[in-house]
């Protein structure tokens, strides 16, 4: 199960993409692959962190509870 595609494979899959789509073609094939890949990894690297700061953040406190612990002060 734990097999690669290793050196034989790799050289098999880079003759057939110059097979279809051709050498000049395959230049802007990759470079359009390695933007995609790059936007996904920003992307979710903004997500994870973006969600610590959001748990870090409290909920603010309604006005009714705000009042009821100006009320439990003692007098000054």
């Amino acid at each position: 199960m734990g097999m690669g595609i290793g050196v034989p494979g790799v050289i098999l899959l880079v003759i057939l993409g110059l097979l279809l789509f051709g050498p000049n073609k395959l230049p802007e094939l990759g470079r359009a692959v390695g933007r995609t890949f790059r936007e996904f990894k920003d992307g979710a690297r903004e997500i994870i962190e973006d969600e610590p700061v959001s748990k870090k953040q409290a909920a603010p406190q309604p006005v009714a509870a705000q009042t009821k612990a100006e009320d439990k002060r003692l007098p000054e």
